[in-house]
């Protein structure tokens, strides 16, 4: 499969993420979901800032029913640009659905993006395990210095 593309910054630097499973707003594969193995894709993490210290990785859902829904957390990833598939590359958190670990796409109807959000810090985070996307983007926020992002679409099949 072909590198994928990445975008979005919020800081002078833009981190390209990419995966080898998807492309950037394209579908993600049932592997990745909950209607698959429900691990989490590989990623790759381009154009980190040299005086990165850690990645930090936001896995969302904004059209969620209720609210924007965090589907995996984790921080103090160390910045070597790969998050392999089906891992643990980092310190991880408790995501929306009350687990430490990664919960795949699993949208009730229609079709929904996945932003997979990752933030190049120039430290490391302490947090306990059981904390929430709240508490990390708190931890983080003074020490953000690059920011991309990859999308991703996903429909379950009735």
């Amino acid at each position: 499969m072909l590198q994928k593309q990445v975008r979005i910054s919020s800081e002078e630097e833009t981190l390209f993420v990419s995966s080898d499973a998807f492309d950037d707003r394209s579908t993600i594969p049932a592997k990745y979901t909950c209607d698959g193995k429900n691990i989490n894709p590989p990623l790759t993490v381009r154009n980190i800032p040299g005086k990165t210290k850690s990645l930090v990785l936001i896995v969302e859902d904004p059209d969620a029913p209720i609210r924007a829904w965090a589907h995996w957390l984790v921080w103090n990833i160390p910045p070597s640009g790969i998050i392999k598939g089906n891992s643990i590359p980092g310190s991880e958190g408790r995501n929306d659905f009350g687990e430490q670990h990664y919960d795949g796409p699993c949208p009730p109807s229609g079709t929904h993006r996945y932003f997979f959000k990752v933030y190049a810090l120039d430290d490391l985070i302490q947090l306990k395990p059981s904390a929430t996307k709240t508490e990390l983007e708190k931890a983080m926020n003074s020490h953000i210095i690059s920011f991309g992002e990859l999308i991703g679409l996903y429909q379950r099949v009735k």
